[in-house]
């Protein structure tokens, strides 16, 4: 039973709490580099549950789905076993049929830490098909409102642009 109070949207983005489990880890009980792209999915699934766009609704009403175009990991500490984790995710770009998000990695305990950021680039396609389609409106404007909460004090690498 997940323990973590519920995601929330706030200043800054949405914040999806969750715990490293054993099956996370590596031999060194250190989150395995290709988990922080399953939790990070996770996340930005819960961000648009929480927005009240889910992904199943998009599929469902227009016939789309986003997928994962391209994905920039930087690792800059070490997640460990047990340890509780806060996934804040923000939207940088949001495009006629793209997406681009900012997902950083941080200990609850320890805020201030930076320990992992996820740049996601999405497409927007069409399910029949898979050929780029337009992010249908009500998707596109609640995605463009969290890039303006996005412009909160986040404090994702101390002012460095990700490219």
């Amino acid at each position: 039973m997940n323990r973590h109070p519920p995601p929330t949207v706030a200043q800054g983005g949405h914040r999806y709490p969750c715990r490293v489990y054993y099956e996370d880890t590596d031999a060194a009980g250190v989150v395995y580099h290709a988990n922080y792209l399953r939790l990070a999915e996770r996340a930005r699934t819960e961000a648009l549950r929480s927005l009240d766009i889910p992904h199943a609704e998009m599929t469902r009403l227009h016939g789309v789905i986003f997928m994962v175009r391209r994905a920039k990991l930087d690792y800059l500490a070490p997640a460990r076993l047990d340890e509780s984790l806060i996934v804040l995710t923000r939207a940088l770009v949001i495009g006629a049929a793209s997406a681009a998000l900012e997902q950083s990695f941080r200990r609850e305990a320890d805020p201030a830490r930076l320990l992992a950021v996820v740049e996601i680039h999405l497409a927007c396609v069409r399910l029949a098909d898979l050929r780029p389609a337009r992010i249908p409106p009500r998707w596109r404007a609640t995605l463009a409102a969290l890039a303006e909460t996005g412009t909160g004090p986040m404090g994702a690498h101390a002012g460095t642009t990700l490219s």
